[in-house]
């Protein structure tokens, strides 16, 4: 009876200090600002001569804010060489600038939105600041653009996105009435095994169509991939195809360091009347491995080789050593 009498007495208390847990758990509305700033020192071997400069190839600016626990926004502004290299005149662009909502299984995005051919692809490369995923550094599609995306969660080993963009990217403003359509599915059929196909289209009389493959092996530590992407009718002309294979690799013993190689090979089909590929210019085979260290969070140094064997005849080869540096916070 006395122990009854005890529990009546502590009940309140647990009530109240429940209810006081629950009230100081609730949601409460924030938000941080990001920079992301990505560099490089390199030289170039050709020929028998050579060439050195520093980058800054990137540097992302930004805020993101969660109203709730359903709605999340995001607001980038990417400073960077509008011709990845070409001229290293810096301008800014409204990289990301878009609304998400994300309920249970769902979740869709609006506005200025990353998009997602290669968003898998590029996540299990894992090295941005050093080198884009194959679609991004081959001008396949933008990484990210005005209109909305809807991903779906079916089940623990299967996911689809369904999106709608303009499909000029993110530097040009909206110069048509074309919208690009994009369906990709990603499946996990064991453990640690990733699997996923893209396909968009665009265009009119002349339609640009993508296809996007990835196989890959990650268990955290460890990674395989292997990417088959196929364009055909790149900016809406008739014939001009362009497509490739890329298959990297990485090992990440710790928290520190990380070993890494990959392997890309462009090619791109003659045009009626040509004689050579109409991009045959980049078109070739390019080899890269190295070594990530990261001696704190938010700062990775990346020593690495690159080796261009291209396909143009009469060109020469090119033997790149780079240091490349991520910075984040």
């Amino acid at each position: 009876m006395k122990k009854m009498f005890l529990l009546l007495l502590m009940i309140p208390g647990i009530v109240i200090t429940g209810f006081s847990q629950e009230k100081d758990e609730a949601f409460k509305p924030n938000g941080k600002p990001l920079a992301l700033i990505f560099t490089n020192f390199h030289t170039a071997f050709s020929d028998g001569e050579s060439a050195s400069e520093f980058e800054n190839t990137r540097a992302y600016l930004g805020y993101e804010y969660n109203f709730s626990e359903d709605f999340y926004a995001k607001v980038v502004f990417d400073v960077g060489d509008p011709k990845d290299g070409g001229d290293h005149q810096l301008s800014a662009f409204l990289k990301n600038a878009y609304v998400q909502y994300s309920k249970d299984n769902l979740k869709a995005y609006f506005g200025m939105i990353s998009t997602t051919q290669f968003k898998v692809a590029e996540k299990l490369w894992g090295n941005r600041y050093m080198m884009k995923s194959f679609q991004d550094e081959y001008k396949f599609n933008s990484s990210a653009d005005l209109g909305f995306n809807i991903d779906y969660q079916f089940a623990d080993f299967i996911s689809a996105d369904f999106s709608v963009i303009n499909g000029e990217g993110y530097k040009k403003v909206q110069s048509d009435d074309l919208l690009r359509y994009g369906l990709g599915t990603t499946i996990k059929p064991v453990k640690n095994v990733l699997a996923r196909v893209f396909v968009d289209q665009t265009g009119d009389e002349v339609k640009q169509k993508s296809l996007a493959t990835l196989l890959a092996y990650t268990n955290g530590k460890f990674t395989l991939a292997g990417e088959y992407n196929y364009q055909s009718n790149y900016k809406m002309v008739d014939g001009q195809n362009h497509y490739g294979t890329s298959f990297y690799s990485w090992y990440k013993p710790n928290s520190s360091w990380k070993l890494f190689a990959r392997y890309d090979d462009l090619n791109s089909d003659k045009l009626e009347g040509e004689t050579e590929a109409w991009n045959s210019s980049k078109d070739g085979q390019l080899m890269i491995a190295g070594v990530e260290y990261a001696p704190v969070k938010g700062v990775k140094f990346t020593p690495n080789v690159r080796f261009f064997n291209p396909d143009k005849v009469d060109a020469e080869n090119i033997t790149y050593l780079y240091l490349s540096a991520e910075f984040k916070f």
